[in-house]
């Protein structure tokens, strides 16, 4: 290999090297805890079901990758396979919102009961039927009407 084919190939695995580092540092950011991560979109989750059912494409241009707030009322709790996950009522009786909770909510995971109407902070990763919000935690059990 000539010095000219080293140089664009060392250039070219610079470039594919810097975008990874993008990619993973900020476009597909996660967080181990969200406590300090500043709240982007607060909604309810009728209504944050209602408009991915109505524009998935859109819905996921304005809620994807965002960490947001969502009031809700607590449709079923469930602790399988080592998750704690707490599914919200959505916009009708077949959608939901499916939170997957930190793992250091456990115990305030446990005390939820069907009906209650909390908010939920997490980072809302899409819509498979359900809307879905990974990395949560409870922001507060007693929500007013």
């Amino acid at each position: 290999m000539n010095r000219k084919n080293k140089i664009i190939t060392f250039l070219f695995c610079l470039v594919f090297a810097a975008g990874l580092y993008l990619y993973f540092g900020f476009y597909n950011r996660s967080y181990e805890t969200i406590d300090n991560v500043a709240t982007d979109i607060s909604i309810s989750s009728r209504k944050l079901t209602s408009t991915y059912m109505l524009n998935e494409k859109n819905a996921n241009s304005i809620y994807r990758g965002k960490v947001i707030e969502v009031d809700g009322i607590v449709k079923e709790v469930s602790f399988l396979n080592n998750r704690n996950t707490v599914l919200l009522h959505g916009n009708d009786k077949y959608s939901s919102v499916i939170c997957d909770m930190q793992s250091d909510q456990i115990e305030e995971v446990k005390k939820l009961k069907a009906g209650q109407k909390i908010r939920i902070k997490g980072i809302c990763k899409g819509f498979l039927k359900d809307a879905i919000l990974l990395n949560c935690m409870l922001i507060n059990t007693q929500i007013n009407e």
